[in-house]
């Protein structure tokens, strides 16, 4: 007997949160962008599950918009391009470091909900 299939909701915010989509208590990542094969807590095989380009798409485009904005106030701001740059490059780069693993995450989550068991039996 399967499983009652699980919200995509419930599955994205549980990949958000670094945990296991199906149970929510296995870790989903054995090192920063790594995921393990198999969740620790109930065995559901994580491994297999690729991301692909879908995770630095989105971070790209949520970076952008959470820095665009302030950068364009900036520009009305009296200071040098340079002194910009050293400040701006810092900010995207720990900006994108912290959501890259949260939208690989989802992604996984998202995944897992559209098909949870790909090794059932038929």
């Amino acid at each position: 007997m399967l499983a009652p299939a699980l919200s995509k909701k419930l599955c994205i915010l549980r990949g958000v949160q670094y945990r296991c989509p199906n149970c929510g208590i296995g870790k989903l990542y054995q090192s920063y962008l790594k995921q393990v094969a198999h969740c620790a807590s109930c065995g559901a095989s994580l491994g297999q599950i690729r991301a692909d380009d879908f995770p630095p798409w989105m971070t790209i485009i949520l970076v952008g918009h959470i820095l665009i904005p302030f950068v364009l106030m900036a520009q009305g701001v009296d200071v040098s391009a340079a002194i910009q740059l050293a400040f701006w490059l810092p900010v995207a780069l720990v900006l994108t470091l912290l959501v890259l693993p949260r939208c690989k995450g989802a992604a996984i989550g998202l995944m897992w909900s559209l098909d949870p068991a790909p090794e059932r039996e038929p």
